[in-house]
């Protein structure tokens, strides 16, 4: 196998080799077992941007590393700071494309905001990133590079590692479905960053059958629905997905994840003003609310982009939505956006 990568002109992602793969290639060179460790926590436990950085292997196997693997590392790019402390950073890719990611602090937590896809084939009307084409998927490594270089980012601004993770950034992480499982083994594995897949939210805009395959793998994260409309002439409105994977289906969807699971639900709900903030539409998302066993409904602040018509609710009409579905025993919450000044709230990833 590895003869085979060599003879290639592109070479072989070191990432993507297990440990025991790695210990197979070192045995070809004649070396010690124990390199295969040091080689593994290079890329994982203390990820390293290049295969020189490592620095316990001798220049010379670093040299044959160099010529027989690649290590396709994300970079930073270009980095903004919001008054609220919130850090939008634009990351660049091996091949050249650009993808976004954010830092969300608050007291109690320090949350990645991460993508799954450059760019996004799903046009949703209300998202800036909706309206920029797809390039392609982001592979599991590339997903990982990001929760990185987040985290460092939230030890030496903030003191802190990150406490969550939401796949709430550019993409729909179901479309995406391989890599984004595979960065989140990693992610929580103890030879990667050991973060408890509990932390974890993966928001999609509804893909029913990726829901339901979400279920037969027994997934351990939390699991988010952008719905933004609660009936189906609506939500086809906004929202293109909703062709083929209209409400009813999601519902089914929803009730065999969670019973294959028993994890946690949301719903996401994007006011957009004399749109879906009526009472009338309040009554029908609580009606959906009592069909799927969701813990909670967060109501989003909408944030306004140039090529959208939609515009934010007043206060008044947020607050009266937000309590008639509390007085109807439905657990709700406002999520405020952060970020809004860089272009980092909710909606406005756009790789500016």
């Amino acid at each position: 196998m590895y003869l085979c990568s060599m003879l290639n002109t592109e070479l072989k992602n070191i990432r993507t080799l297990s440990l025991s793969e790695i210990e197979l290639y070192f045995e070809t060179l004649n070396e010690k077992k124990f390199r295969a460790k040091q080689v593994y926590e290079w890329i994982w436990l203390k990820p390293v941007q290049d295969i020189d950085a490592m620095t316990n292997l001798s220049k010379e196997l670093r040299q044959k590393l160099k010529s027989d693997f690649s290590l396709p590392a994300l970079t930073i790019d270009t980095t903004q700071t919001s008054s609220d402390g919130t850090i939008k950073s634009r990351f660049k890719t091996f091949d050249n494309h650009f993808v976004e990611g954010v830092l969300i602090p608050t007291e109690e937590r320090k949350t990645a905001c991460v993508s799954s896809q450059i760019g996004c084939s799903l046009s949703c009307k209300f998202c800036a990133t909706g309206y920029m084409k797809r390039e392609r998927n982001l592979n599991f490594d590339e997903i990982y590079d990001q929760v990185v270089m987040i985290n460092n980012q939230s030890q030496n601004v903030y003191e802190k590692k990150l406490s969550n993770i939401v796949f709430m950034g550019m993409g729909e992480p179901l479309l995406n479905y391989k890599n984004v499982l595979a960065a989140i083994e990693r992610i929580t594995s103890p030879e990667g960053l050991g973060m408890s897949p509990r932390r974890i939210t993966v928001s999609t805009a509804g893909v029913s059958k990726q829901i339901k395959q979400l279920g037969i793998d027994n997934v351990k994260f939390k699991l988010a629905l952008s719905l933004h409309a609660a009936n189906d002439k609506k939500r086809h409105e906004i929202m293109a997905i909703n062709d083929t994977n209209n409400i009813q289906s999601l519902v089914e969807a929803l009730n065999y994840f969670y019973k294959q699971t028993q994890n946690e639900i949301t719903f996401e709900y994007i006011l957009f003003k004399n749109f879906n903030d009526s009472l009338k539409d309040a009554d029908e998302l609580i009606k959906l609310y009592r069909q799927v066993p969701a813990d909670l409904i967060n109501v989003i602040e909408y944030n306004p982009i140039p090529f959208a018509r939609f515009e934010k609710p007043e206060e008044a009409k947020l607050e009266g939505f937000v309590n008639h579905l509390a007085k109807n025993r439905v657990n709700v919450r406002i999520r405020r956006s952060r970020g809004k000044d860089i272009d980092a709230a909710c909606g406005q990833l756009a790789n500016k």
